[in-house]
């Protein structure tokens, strides 16, 4: 097997003393990319294609910094295919038919495969991505893609359906300081040769900081050393961190512990009724580049999680916003946003919903799994029947005001209660009417109860 830069031979330039510590550190092995051990243990769908030497065509998908472009670059090199990557944010379909070109060219002359990696996939248009249907099929190339977005949503159909999914989560606390660990031994690449003195809890702050991105957590780690030695310490403590981690992380602070803090502040303020203040925290994550359809899948849980029933329009005005800002996009998006975040402060509040899950999914885990009553199960075949499944159940569309007395839960839960709504909004004539079904259904039951 040759060494694996020359499989890539802009690493050579990349790979380099001056090159950016996370650059440098980009694992050169399976051994070495840690965090995502389950895709590559044996008798994984990707070990096994590699020892196949049959390679399937791949879409990746996860957030920044999983491992999707190492991923790949270690498959072309475990495999022994030519390596070609471009980007869809600078390329078009002129660059995709030059590539496929050279791929023909590269197997006719020497027989080998060309794995075609393609970042940010999801930002092809249709004739982009239609492009690559018929080389896909023919094996000209073996297309993998990196995304971060939901390849059923932003992937054509026809290319999806050709190529197979493979999620790669955030990465782990624990494999982030795995990672930095690497960075701070390694003599020739990282920083082992002049390593610096850094506690195990200012390696938990990175890997906190970072938010499972191997990417961001190095290149903190890189400049709080920095830090550390202008200041002529080889000590990184949590302060270098923090300053690292501002520096690097402000353009783009989607990750770090600041964008947790805004998007709180903006829970809070809508739960308080403060459109003002709701209104500049949403600003605050837009101009600063935040993902606005984060933005728009955390005001959708607002929605049901702190409205909720109190003004059922809320969720249904949520998920308008989330449709209107995937098609307008940005900057347009930004008053379809604003417009929800005063919508949603100056709602009437309801966590009903919210604790009322809550308390049914602690009894789900915790209670034992009692059966189904059997009145309410389906009875499809005749064995069902003579077993006594559907007997007796109540149809309650054959009844008065389609209310019946008969109870669902199981045996032993018969007295549990989780939803206790509040009389606020729309959810005040919801606890009416739950008050007289109950009523209603008592009467029914005790009418049915044989006398004497």
């Amino acid at each position: 097997m040759p060494d694996s830069l020359d499989l890539f031979p802009e690493d050579k330039q990349r790979r380099t003393r001056r090159a950016p510590l996370a650059e440098r550190m980009r694992p050169r092995t399976f051994e070495e990319f840690v965090g995502q051990e389950d895709l590559l243990k044996t008798g994984s769908l990707l070990r096994s294609a590699v020892a196949r030497g049959e390679l399937p065509s791949l879409i990746f998908w996860g957030p920044p910094g999983s491992g999707k472009t190492t991923l790949a670059r270690l498959l072309a090199q475990e495999s022994g295919s030519h390596f070609v990557a471009f980007s869809a944010v600078t390329s078009g379909v002129k660059e995709v038919r030059e590539v496929i070109e050279r791929a023909r060219l590269e197997k006719k002359a020497r027989g080998t495969a060309t794995l075609l990696f393609v970042d940010e996939i999801h930002r092809f248009n249709k004739a982009q991505q239609d492009a690559f249907l018929p080389h896909v099929e023919d094996g000209t190339i073996v297309l993998m893609g990196a995304t971060t977005e939901n390849p059923s949503f932003e992937v054509n159909n026809a290319l999806l359906s050709r190529m197979q999914v493979i999620v790669l989560p955030a990465l782990g606390d624990e494999a982030i300081v795995a990672i930095l660990r690497r960075a701070i031994s390694d003599p020739e690449w990282g920083l082992g040769a002049k390593p610096p003195e850094i506690a195990e809890d200012t390696l938990q702050l990175i890997a906190r900081l970072s938010s499972g991105d191997a990417r961001i957590a190095l290149n903190i780690l890189e400049g709080a050393a920095m830090i550390a030695s202008g200041a002529r310490s080889r000590a990184v403590t949590g302060a270098e961190v923090r300053e690292a981690a501002q520096r690097k992380m402000l353009p783009y602070d989607r990750a770090g512990e600041e964008h947790f803090n805004i998007i709180s502040a903006l829970h809070k303020s809508l739960r308080g009724s403060d459109p003002d203040a709701g209104l500049y925290w949403l600003a605050r994550m837009l101009e600063a580049g935040e993902d606005p359809l984060y933005v728009a899948r955390r005001l959708m849980r607002f929605a049901s999680e702190d409205v909720g029933l109190a003004d059922p329009e809320a969720l249904r005005l949520a998920v308008a916003v989330k449709d209107a800002v995937h098609f307008l996009g940005m900057p347009e998006g930004n008053t379809a946003l604003a417009q929800l975040v005063v919508y949603l402060a100056l709602a009437p509040k309801s966590n009903s919903i919210y604790l009322a899950y809550g308390r049914a999914a602690k009894d789900a885990l915790e209670k034992p799994p009692y059966p189904v009553p059997l009145h309410i199960r389906n009875a499809p075949t005749p064995l069902m029947k003579r077993l006594g499944y559907g007997k007796d159940y109540e149809y309650a569309h054959a009844y008065d005001d389609a209310i019946v007395g008969q109870r669902y839960l199981p045996e032993e839960m018969q007295e549990s209660r989780y939803w206790e709504g509040v009389p606020r909004g729309q959810e005040a004539e919801l606890v009416e009417r739950l008050k007289k079904l109950n009523a209603e259904k008592m009467k029914r039951r005790d009418a049915e109860r044989p006398k004497g």
